[in-house]
């Protein structure tokens, strides 16, 4: 058994699939733990999917949430005594899960970077870009954003679409409460600005989730971090393009699965990453256990399971997305200004609500307000 890439993703796939006892090797192109552009934003209720603590990578619990509109009209989401939202560094997550998986039996292998992936008389074959091979019945594909695999095998919408963002890792707090993350709505262009307290320092992002141009960062930045307390040059600046949920597909091929952003499962709207990635990753690992111990003949079933649990909100939230963000002053407005909306925000980060449960009410008020 194969797993590319030994991020979120990965890692929780070859745990899982270790501690059903299948022999797994784990393959990551990069030496070290890089820092990642991510804001690290993750649900609680992810703890439920793995039988030890991530709390020790927990680097702060969010019990409030600010949403401000062009750095004023400010409006506040109490968490306080459900402490559903986690700030993480995703290179302590991705380092704790994968140190778990070898706890389990898998084998890690870095740097390994895949250079060619076939499959021949049943068998799947990755060889290196220094001409190192390794076989396995099966496959997952976890090797992110600028995964190519994905779409070679056909795994995962046929058109991609990215979200461009920019990330800002700063080594003091600023004026950012602790226990608190702030959503800066319009001053980017299609898209918003975050602000997620980490140990001793703050992860700011810029995001921008439809149309083809990228944001403006740096002139989003020159406002956004002095009313965080900042220079506006300060932090260490890293671009990124994440793929976005953009419809129904399959996510499985015979022998072979698709997992976090080399799925294209980001959230749409919020750009919430971790919970789809350790979800797949999970889920991967059920059937990919199943399928190997011949309980059944193929693996429809993650792909059926990632539609329920994950896409069928997924395509409630783009819908909202393309609303929200072609009219962002109404959306704030007619959105996250009404006294239930950053309660239901919250709930749909924690879990306990999906987009589905919102949308049609969401999309019916910003439309008739435009018209």
């Amino acid at each position: 058994m194969l797993v590319i890439g030994a991020g979120a993703a990965g890692s929780a796939a070859a745990f899982h699939l270790a501690a059903a006892g299948q022999r797994v090797t784990l393959l990551e192109k990069n030496e070290h733990q890089n820092i990642k552009p991510c804001g690290g934003g993750m649900a609680a209720a992810v703890q439920e999917w793995f039988p030890f603590d991530l709390k020790p990578v927990v680097d702060e619990v969010i019990e409030r949430v600010e949403f401000s509109w062009r750095l004023s009209d400010q409006v506040v989401a109490d968490l306080s005594g459900s402490a559903p939202f986690w700030i993480v560094r995703r290179e302590k997550l991705d380092a704790h899960l994968a140190s778990k998986a070898v706890d389990e039996g898998a084998e890690l292998i870095r740097p390994f970077a895949v250079k060619s992936l076939l499959k021949q008389e049943g068998l799947w074959q990755a060889t290196a870009d220094d001409g190192r091979q390794i076989e396995a019945r099966a496959v997952v594909i976890a090797n992110g954003s600028h995964s190519q695999l994905s779409e070679v095998f056909g795994l995962g919408p046929k058109a991609v679409h990215h979200a461009s963002t920019m990330s800002v890792r700063l080594d003091s707090r600023g004026n950012l409460e602790k226990g608190s993350a702030r959503f800066e709505f319009g001053l980017v262009h299609h898209g918003f600005a975050w602000a997620f307290p980490i140990a001793g320092g703050v992860n700011v992002g810029v995001g921008t989730f439809i149309g083809r141009h990228a944001a403006d960062s740096d002139a989003v930045l020159k406002q956004l971090l002095p009313s965080l307390g900042f220079d506006p040059q300060a932090g260490i600046r890293q671009e990124a393009s994440l793929r976005v949920w953009n419809g129904h597909h399959l996510l499985h091929g015979d022998g072979i699965i698709a997992v976090g952003d080399a799925a294209s499962l980001c959230d749409p709207f919020l750009a919430e990453g971790l919970r789809p990635a350790l979800m797949s990753g999970c889920e991967a690992a059920h059937s990919l256990t199943r399928w190997l111990n011949g309980d059944t003949n193929n693996l429809a079933d993650y792909s059926q399971n990632m539609r329920q649990r994950w896409g069928e909100s997924m395509a409630w939230g783009r819908r909202i997305a393309q609303v929200f963000y072609r009219f962002p002053k109404v959306g704030y407005q007619l959105g996250i200004k009404r006294p239930t909306a950053p309660q239901r925000i919250a709930q749909i980060l924690s879990g306990r609500m999906g987009y589905g449960d919102i949308a049609q009410r969401v999309i019916k008020r910003l439309l008739l307000q435009r018209s």
